[in-house]
């Protein structure tokens, strides 16, 4: 029994290290989908659809360095999910909240379809984090 805190210490740990690589991976994945042909595979704005827009396309590797160091967690998650009326990239970014949310199965009522597009869109801001430069 004494081996038994322990013991789930090490699962939990197991479990969140393995749910923060899923992220990542998933982060990546909807990165590379979604994001890089305005923002680049390498997130430094040189996306094949740069050069078309009418707003600077920021790169996005430098965003703990435009705020003092720290990663802009929040300010991440509400640009890429739009719905805030914070648009931070101008009117050319598409509102992926409203995007991820229309992806959703049916069926999966308007709580399940949240968690969903909430899911994708904190993958995304984990992601970004990963890929910042100092």
């Amino acid at each position: 029994m004494r081996f038994a805190p322990i013991l789930t210490s090490a699962i939990l740990f197991g479990s969140i290290f393995a749910t923060n690589v899923i992220a990542l991976e998933s982060g990546e994945a909807l990165y590379n989908d979604a994001c890089a042909t305005c923002h680049g595979a390498a997130g430094m704005g040189e996306g094949p659809l740069a050069e078309y827009m009418t707003v600077d396309v920021p790169n996005l590797t430098q965003l703990s360095v435009r705020n003092d160091g720290v990663f802009p967690m929040l300010a991440v998650i509400q640009t890429i999910d739009g719905r805030t009326g914070i648009r931070g990239h101008g009117s050319e970014m598409p509102v992926w909240g409203r995007q991820f949310k229309a992806e959703t199965l049916a069926g999966s009522g308007i709580y399940g379809s949240e968690v969903y597009a909430r899911g994708k869109v904190l993958s995304l801001a984990y992601y970004l984090e990963s890929i910042q430069e100092e």
